[in-house]
């Protein structure tokens, strides 16, 4: 198989993905000239979920599209957008979702932007496994650098959220 350029980012991408959702762990280096900070944002949100139609698919690959809207409090404050697919199995209750989250907040008073991606999974008997993290180098103004995980606790008619996070610098 002959690869281009974009085949050959794409086909690395997936296998660092493979890499990461199987549990490997990968260092982030501290930026140069500078302390890499830990801390833990705390808070809930609200969300609107829309489903999105139908537009051209993959002959015989049955998923849903959603879009997402929502507004943070807490230690994160701001909106956030996000478009997820989801593929149902044929057991009731089973599923698989992926998506990618655009926000735009201040996490403790610094205020920027960056990208969130989604991949989750659930078993029609409630087990749910969920993984959240910042896309590398997507944190601009004062969340440039910004690295993490966030969980996502979903409770009857609440949504809360840990963001454990690090960021260049002095928080």
């Amino acid at each position: 198989m002959k690869t281009t350029p974009l085949l050959s980012t794409l086909l690395g991408a997936s296998l660092f993905a493979v890499a990461v959702m199987a549990g490997e762990q990968t260092l982030t280096p501290a930026p140069v000239g500078g302390k890499t900070m830990r801390d833990e944002a705390k808070g809930t949100f609200e969300v609107k979920v829309t489903p999105l139609p139908e537009d051209e698919k993959v002959p015989g690959v049955a998923v849903g599209r959603l879009s997402i809207e929502k507004t943070w409090s807490g230690d994160i404050v701001g909106t956030s957008r996000a478009e997820m697919m989801t593929a149902a199995s044929e057991v009731k209750g089973s599923a698989g979702i992926v998506g990618i989250e655009m926000m735009k907040v201040q996490i403790k008073g610094r205020r920027g932007t960056f990208t969130l991606m989604h991949h989750a999974t659930m078993k029609s008997n409630a087990d749910y496994q969920m993984l959240v993290k910042v896309i590398p180098d997507s944190g601009t103004g004062e969340l440039t650098g910004l690295s993490g995980a966030l969980t996502i606790i979903i409770e009857p008619g609440k949504h809360s959220y840990v963001f454990d996070y690090t960021l260049p610098g002095p928080m």
